[in-house]
């Protein structure tokens, strides 16, 4: 289902005005757009170990409703960086994924966001539901395009739309979509509910790829909580926004045909048992343990964080058929975080978990 209405200016409607005319501030050139297409790879992977930590601190068989609810967020924020990739392949860029900035051992924050949030590493519980709101709060209808600085996710996004649009303008298509399309990604296993990856090679394209994020994040037209889908667990149901699918579980209420982002949800109740979830610490970090069984397990977590970051980055530079195996080893990285939060921290009632540091190549 389509909800985009053709702008003047070339582009469609989203998180802003369809006066937007003048040059967005912060994109004027290809490398301005190429720069910023990074950053957002930075921003969607910003938000997975903060969703990862809660995901697996939950346990499955008497938390399902949590469980599927932030797995489909944590499925589309993959795919939503693979798009981006496509994005800024399709530019001429090259993604960066195997870097320390994607991984950096110590307090982390959503990138370019003004004020700054601080991305926690929590356990399932209200203060990781608080965040992830906050994380996803949709932007009002009026909020400018915001290249740098943003309030919301979504008046980013508007600004890469904007400038993107702009270089089309003054330079042309094919000076703008200037990148090897044997870099593009199209992988049909690869599915977030009916979303998936496919290839970047126009602005058309482009567009819909910027869309399926903010709509998927926010719902669409500011004025609907649904994203245009269907719930990739349950597909008699309409998917809603990643920002509502939080507010379910923080209500403790689904969405149903006619509710609305003022009304809140209406629906069926979801039950939430807040005593099956691993006590994981804090925001650890493996310089908070001494060499041991601890230590070890958090080593080999963050080496295997670090491959899978790495085949995504030769993936997207020209080596396509190792995607498949970089999707591969998330099962792998499931389950060294499980393993990771059954272990009891001497003289705690909590357990170790995850920490997403860095790992140089040479110590994988």
């Amino acid at each position: 289902m389509d909800h985009r209405q053709e702008r003047p200016d070339g582009g469609f409607t989203g998180t802003a005005p369809a006066a937007v005319a003048q040059r967005t501030v912060g994109i004027a050139t290809l490398d301005d757009l190429r720069e910023h297409l990074q950053w957002a790879i930075e921003l969607e992977h910003a938000t997975i170990p903060s969703y990862l930590c809660a995901l697996y601190s939950l346990d499955a068989a008497r938390n399902l409703d949590a469980v599927e609810i932030i797995h489909s967020i944590f499925l589309e924020e993959m795919l939503h960086l693979a798009l981006v990739a496509n994005l800024l392949n399709a530019v001429g860029g090259r993604p960066e994924l195997d870097t320390p900035r994607l991984m950096p051992g110590g307090e982390r924050t959503l990138p370019h966001r003004d004020p700054p949030l601080v991305l926690s590493l929590l356990p399932f519980g209200p203060e990781a539901l608080e965040l992830f709101l906050q994380i996803e709060q949709p932007g009002a209808p009026d909020a400018p395009p915001q290249a740098d600085s943003y309030s919301t996710i979504g008046q980013f996004y508007e600004a890469i739309r904007c400038g993107l649009v702009d270089l089309v303008g003054e330079l042309g298509p094919t000076a703008v979509f200037c990148g090897d399309p044997e870099r593009q990604i199209a992988d049909d296993e690869f599915r977030a509910g009916p979303g998936r990856i496919f290839e970047v090679t126009g602005l058309e394209s482009a567009i819909e790829a910027l869309d399926l994020i903010v709509h998927q994040g926010e719902g669409t037209g500011h004025v609907e909580v649904w994203d245009g889908d269907h719930d990739m667990f349950h597909p008699e149901r309409k998917a809603v926004g990643h920002y509502y699918r939080l507010l379910q579980l923080t209500l403790g209420r689904r969405f149903r045909p006619g509710d609305t982002p003022a009304s809140g949800p209406s629906g069926d109740p979801i039950t939430i048992d807040w005593t099956a979830v691993s006590p994981m610490r804090r925001d650890p970090r493996t310089a908070d343990f001494p060499d041991g069984p601890i230590r070890a397990a958090m080593d080999l977590f963050n080496a295997t964080y670090a491959t899978v970051l790495n085949r995504l980055e030769r993936a997207f530079d020209g080596r396509r058929e190792v995607f498949s195996s970089a999707v591969s080893a998330m099962f792998h990285v499931r389950t060294n975080a499980v393993t990771l939060m059954s272990m009891t921290i001497d003289g705690t009632d909590e357990t170790a978990g995850p920490s997403f540091e860095y790992i140089e190549p040479d110590r994988r």
